[in-house]
């Protein structure tokens, strides 16, 4: 077809794999999955995550890349044509994937700034001879009297200059402001040619992050106390899995790690040629990614046991929350080794090609995570299984990919796509809201103002699913009921047809794009016709 032959695609498929897993890991793998882990008692959340992985992380991201592959579309017009009536979760995506680049962004803008830092000699965390400390910093174990690292002491009162609370909206931070207009600047070179330029810069920033990663661990592994934090992190503590909360984590971590809902990995999928191998890429993202969070675990709590060891006290009574153990944990192991600054600089530049594939502070941080992360990803899950599970139906989606690759999904696949993840989700997605906990950011709870705040965030993307749907059934003509036939009858490519429907008023069709079900009756209107 016309629409499918102009379209780009990845110069060689290994760039598509290599980008997904780029897009996959990211900085959650070394930041929120060890954080969840510490929650979470340990090795208890690897339990609940790995189920989380098979039976949700697995089967989504094959459903994901089957429909970008086979729509050959980024997730609004996919989702609009899979399924009219959840058009707006295509929609949604888009806008919690934009919402989540805000912040995001943060974060490797502050990468950024540790790893300018990091050409100082001594590293300006490595001691508490700096204006900004406090009397309370010390990094000497036998002082049992201190409260804070010189780590954490520059994280707080250096690069944010913290305050005490949201209240307290603080002075514009210009080094921040014009470091994170840097990044988006960077960001823009790496992507603004497409799947061209995406597709070379992967091969650097997909692969680079785990040579630093494997280094880091022989190096952890060697200080003092690690054993104790690596045995925090892979001994379980069972009375942990009896909480909803670990394993609504567990699945919110997948979801986020590995991009479902995001629309990110549909949109890269549609580049690819029409007979990929999509089981293949996506066990390859998939598996890679987990096995990196897992990495990443055993790096952070070896240097977890090392600070733990420094300030004389248990792991579990380590005072870190959030981003605090990308900036707080890691440079505080840094200033302890030999040659620190090269090895500070390797990891937040580590950390910089993670976040490629601050003028505020870090309660408006904490606060968009917290309801971006965790309300809205679940809600935009539950409506994306929807309405390609059961809206447009696991048997199309089996015959897309047997007309794809020439094999039909296994049973596994299928039952998880029908009955398994729609249900798993709703009852995540239930306890997700009865459990509900008000945003913090370790002993301070944000107002109640400031939690209304975060769920106009949430609903920034949530809504709309709803709009979608309304303005499907403005705009579809005749009865309600002939309104509600069309609005869930699927659009797909189909080889067969070689007509499009036109949205009402439009004036336009959309190449290559058919109703599938001959039950439901046209307009007698006739649609513009194309050269397919």
């Amino acid at each position: 077809m016309e629409q499918q032959l102009s379209r780009p695609t990845w110069s060689r498929q290994i760039e598509f794999t290599l980008a997904g897993i780029g897009c996959a890991v990211g900085l959650g793998n070394v930041w929120r999955f060890p954080y969840l882990c510490y929650r979470s008692g340990g090795g208890a959340f690897l339990v609940p995550y790995l189920l989380m992985l098979v039976v949700l992380g697995i089967p989504l991201l094959y459903m994901e890349l089957t429909v970008g592959q086979y729509t050959r579309r980024g997730p609004v017009h996919a989702l609009a044509n899979v399924c009219p009536l959840l058009k707006g979760v295509g929609i949604a995506s888009v806008a919690i994937s934009f919402i989540m680049c805000i912040y995001y962004n943060l974060v490797i803008t502050w990468a950024l700034y540790y790893l300018f830092s990091s050409f100082q000699s001594p590293l300006p965390w490595q001691n508490c001879n700096n204006t900004w400390n406090t009397p309370n910093c010390s990094n000497n174990a036998t002082n049992s009297n201190f409260s804070s690292t010189a780590s954490q002491e520059f994280f707080k009162y250096k690069m944010l200059e913290q305050t005490s609370g949201v209240d307290e909206a603080g002075v514009v931070r210009w080094e921040l402001l014009l470091i994170l207009i840097l990044a988006w600047i960077v960001i823009y070179f790496c992507i603004f040619k497409g799947v061209k330029s995406t597709g070379k810069v992967v091969y650097f920033t997909a692969l680079f992050p785990y040579v630093i990663l494997i280094a880091l661990l022989i190096n952890n592994a060697q200080l003092p106390g690690a054993i104790d934090g690596i045995s925090f992190f892979i001994v379980p503590v069972w009375d942990k899995l009896l909480s909803v909360e670990v394993w609504v984590n567990a699945a919110a971590q997948i979801f986020n790690s590995i991009g479902i809902g995001f629309g990110s990995l549909l949109a890269m999928s549609s580049y690819n040629s029409f007979n990929n191998n999509v089981l293949k890429d996506t066990l390859t993202i998939a598996i890679i990614n987990s096995v990196t969070s897992i990495l990443a675990g055993f790096v952070i709590f070896s240097a977890f046991g090392y600070m733990s060891y420094l300030q004389g006290i248990p792991v579990s009574d380590l005072a870190v929350d959030g981003p605090g153990l990308v900036f707080i944990v890691y440079p505080q192991a840094f200033a302890n080794m030999p040659v620190s600054q090269l090895w500070a600089v390797m990891f937040f530049f580590m950390l910089l090609c993670l976040g490629l594939d601050s003028e505020v502070g870090i309660y408006v941080f904490q606060l968009m995570d917290h309801y971006t992360a965790i309300v809205s990803i679940m809600f935009l899950a539950f409506f994306e299984v929807i309405a390609i599970c059961w809206s447009y139906g696991v048997n199309r989606l089996s015959d897309n990919l047997q007309e794809m690759t020439g094999k039909r999904p296994n049973i596994f696949f299928r039952l998880c796509w029908l009955i398994i993840a729609p249900v798993l989700i709703t009852v995540i997605l239930i306890f997700s809201i009865i459990q509900f906990k008000p945003a913090r950011y370790g002993d301070y709870v944000f107002p109640p103002w400031a939690q209304g705040v975060g769920w106009v965030i949430a609903m920034g993307s949530i809504i709309w699913i709803p709009l979608g749907a309304v303005h499907t059934l403005w705009v579809l003509p005749g009865s309600l009921m002939q309104k509600l036939k069309l609005s869930v009858t699927p659009y797909a490519l189909n080889e067969k047809s070689k007509m499009a429907y036109y949205e009402r008023g439009g004036g336009e069709t959309q190449p290559g794009i058919a109703v599938i079900s001959s039950d439901i009756q046209l307009p007698e209107k006739p649609p513009i016709q194309t050269n397919l």
